[in-house]
């Protein structure tokens, strides 16, 4: 069933919407992280200006003649400065200016000489939080006057305002960074990501309707980046895959030729046999001396058609797992194994060395093909002996065949586990081995070539315990 092609995503779901949302985001988040010790800032300075102010307003006074103070210049003054009081307190005196009448009374006391950062951020953020006015009493030193203090009395909403002011004035510009920034990061990511990474996916999707057709194999850019380097690869993987499937067309074509070759090859073997049968029947002692060598030619080709067909037409194996007595299979293989030309096995010594204890989880007629391909492709290299130990630790059981064969040859070692291609002896078709492994990795286990040379070869099979 072919599936479906996947929908463009819609505008506001696309990669450079999210992009965009994200780039305003984290401009944002940066400017509250300014802004929050910004607006700090502005009420430390907010207040040290009024105690500037206080300060001259209070040496205005300390100037001014008798008659001028006493016609109410002070309070004029005073009310220029936008405070309800003014103290100025010298080593030796104290200058007070104050309203004719009673001030309001104080509702906070903030001294700007002993705030620490995150006390004016605390101060700067509970000020604005306010919703009511507040009185508030600031100290601080008097400017140029070593050992006088300030302190004014003053309302907190116009201070309020001002930062409120401030802030929307800090907002507004950090909208216009953002969507500025934004845009520009919008632009360089849909030039440099989005574009390219959109061209992939459409290259996907068109080969993905037809990946034989060679046309529709990406054309990669010079890009040194990641993103050139993805089209490079993914154009090698089009490129490998185009050549796979056409290779498994012709393997299937191959199949289907191979079936009908065995047909035929089989009726005409049959024939050959029973002319052969006719032929072993003559007294010509040349004769007598090739007989045995053309039933034995053909009975190999009779088993290299089956297994060819075998293997072609095989799906996987089906297993029905069970746990038994892992001898009483190694046993069954050992009566199984024959000669090539059916003879006697009395030159052939089959050992088992596995315990009785010994258990494994497994389909037994499958493992029982295995030990069989193993031990008959041993016999048919030339070994005489063949012996079989197993032992279980760690929750695996671990199998050792070992013959004394001749070896395997650098060719063989090569294609160890190909078929066609991984036989030790003359006219093998290789897949005895190809058979055994994918049965044993269909358990789950693995097999591998432990060891190989003049003196014999040794298997290793690890597979899962009861």
């Amino acid at each position: 069933m072919r599936i479906p092609l996947p929908k463009q995503p819609k505008a506001h779901r696309s990669l450079s919407a999210r992009l965009l949302l994200l780039t305003i985001f984290f401009v944002m988040l940066a400017e509250l992280f300014i802004y929050t010790p910004s607006i700090a800032r502005y009420r430390k300075t907010f207040l040290e200006e009024r105690i500037v102010r206080a300060r001259l307003t209070a040496l205005a006074v300390e100037t001014m003649p008798e008659q001028a103070a006493d016609k109410g210049l002070s309070q004029i003054l005073l009310r220029s400065s936008e405070n309800y009081a003014i103290i100025v307190k010298h080593p030796d005196r104290r200058l007070l200016i104050a309203p004719e009448g009673m001030p309001p009374k104080v509702d906070a006391t903030f001294d700007i000489r002993k705030n620490s950062f995150m006390g004016w951020i605390r101060d700067a953020f509970i000020a604005l939080a306010q919703t009511e006015n507040r009185v508030l009493r600031i100290i601080g030193d008097a400017p140029k006057i070593p050992g006088a203090e300030v302190e004014v009395i003053l309302d907190e909403a116009p201070m309020r305002k001002s930062m409120l002011d401030y802030s929307k004035r800090i907002l507004d510009l950090s909208i216009a960074i953002s969507l500025f920034t934004a845009t520009l990061v919008y632009l360089s990511l849909q030039w440099m990501m989005v574009r390219p990474l959109r061209r992939i996916t459409e290259n996907m999707e068109r080969f993905r309707q037809a990946p034989e057709d060679e046309t529709r194999i990406l054309e990669p850019t010079r890009r040194s980046d990641e993103i050139g380097i993805t089209q490079r690869e993914l154009a090698v993987m089009q490129e490998e895959l185009r050549l796979a499937l056409k290779q498994k067309d012709r393997l299937a074509m191959l199949g289907a030729a191979v079936a009908k070759v065995n047909h035929d090859l089989r009726n005409s073997l049959a024939t050959a046999i029973l002319v052969g049968d006719r032929l072993a029947t003559s007294p010509d002692p040349e004769v007598q001396r090739l007989m045995p060598r053309m039933f034995k030619a053909m009975d190999r080709a009779v088993a290299l058609c089956a297994q060819t067909l075998d293997y072609a037409s095989s799906a996987g194996p089906t297993l029905d797992l069970a746990p038994f007595e892992l001898a009483d299979v190694i046993d069954l293989a050992g009566e199984a194994i024959i000669p090539p030309d059916g003879g006697s096995t009395d030159n052939f010594e089959w050992i088992n060395g596995v315990a009785r204890d010994v258990q494994i989880m497994a389909d037994s007629a499958q493992l029982l093909r295995v030990f069989e391909n193993l031990g008959r492709n041993a016999m048919q290299a030339g070994a005489t002996r063949v012996r079989v130990d197993a032992w279980a630790e760690a929750g695996l059981v671990t199998v050792e065949l070992a013959d004394n064969g001749p070896g395997f040859d650098e060719k063989a070692l090569e294609h160890l586990f190909q078929p066609f291609a991984g036989s030790a002896r003359d006219g093998g078709s290789g897949l005895g081995l190809v058979i055994a492994r994918e049965i044993v990795q269909s358990h789950g286990g693995t097999i591998d070539l432990a060891r190989t040379g003049p003196d014999g070869s040794r298997f290793r099979l690890r597979l899962r315990q009861p």
